[in-house]
């Protein structure tokens, strides 16, 4: 695993986990699901991405309401981003094809 990243346990299971790690040299962020030591799928994203599901992410923190300690989380964030719910998936996508970025070899 790259040296920048996390791992993160399913509710389901703790043998469930997804992987998020950071690749500099190709400017990927790679979403991975695990169950035990097998990979089950990736998913690689553009770097310029993230904020986007940061944002996202931090919508859904807000609108989930207060935490265990009480303080409600991403509140800001929530206002500055609107997530319209329409249940239309198709053709949603914003495809941005990842860097190819040469990787020097050692011989």
């Amino acid at each position: 695993m790259p040296g920048f990243g996390d791992l993160f346990t399913d509710l389901r299971a703790d043998d469930r986990t997804m992987r998020v790690s950071f690749h500099p040299e190709r400017a990927v962020v790679v979403l991975s699901l695990w169950r035990g030591a097998v990979c089950r799928g990736s998913f690689r994203m553009a770097v310029e991405e993230a904020g986007r599901l940061r944002a996202l992410l931090e919508a859904i923190e807000a609108a989930a309401g207060p935490t265990a300690d009480g303080t409600v989380g991403g509140e800001e964030a929530a206002e500055a981003t609107e997530v319209v719910q329409t249940g239309d998936i198709a053709g949603t996508a914003r495809r941005v094809a990842s860097p190819v970025v040469p990787v020097p070899r050692v011989a």
